[in-house]
């Protein structure tokens, strides 16, 4: 985002709550509560592994946002952070499914279309994907799961893209506090 006045050069920052990929992440784990409550046994570490996982994807969108106001970096790698997590909680999705040997969905799968066409909805909410994500059988809610994961990924990895974009044509704090400092001192000699 490009700001005239040279004058406030913090841009603005946060809105997290607006992209896509925060709102896929916050269905991750509401997901992922519902999935380890019904599938999984405490003390089984697996429970607080992928909550953890499902957390930290959603809260680094979160934190990354709002670092974005002093560092471009803090919020390039914050928001990789959420998408290697992502990564670490579609993987126990997948050790889930293999241990069971129930199979993990193609992109050719009829199921996957039907959960391309729900992707598509307007406002995606958790009840959007509820009755999948809840479904009775645990392959369906595993593998919607992972077709979750993959569209957050997938929005996670063209956000950084546009950050690095952003970075480049208009870049960091640093550059834009000498600019606003020069842009200042001129100012000033001017009047």
């Amino acid at each position: 985002m490009t700001n005239n006045n040279s004058q406030n050069f913090i841009p603005k920052h946060g809105g997290y709550k607006k992209l896509l990929s925060y709102q896929r992440a916050e269905i991750i784990y509401d997901g992922t509560i519902y999935f380890v409550n019904r599938f999984y046994r405490k003390p089984d570490r697996t429970i607080d592994q992928m909550v953890q996982a499902a957390r930290s994807g959603k809260q680094n969108i979160a934190e990354g946002c709002m670092a974005s106001a002093t560092s471009k970096e803090m919020e390039i790698k914050l928001v990789n952070v959420a998408r290697a997590s992502l990564e670490e909680l579609k993987i126990d999705y997948e050790d889930f499914l293999r241990t069971r040997k129930l199979p993990i969905w193609t992109i050719e799968h009829r199921l996957v279309t039907r959960f391309r066409e729900l992707n598509k909805t307007p406002n995606a909410t958790y009840q959007t994907f509820e009755k999948a994500i809840e479904n009775e059988n645990p392959e369906i809610c595993a593998n919607v799961m992972i077709c979750l994961i993959n569209i957050a990924s997938y929005l996670l990895a063209r956000q950084i893209q546009s950050l690095e974009k952003d970075f480049l044509e208009n870049g960091g704090l640093r550059e834009r506090m000498t600019k606003a400092r020069i842009d200042s001192r001129n100012n000033n000699k001017n009047k």
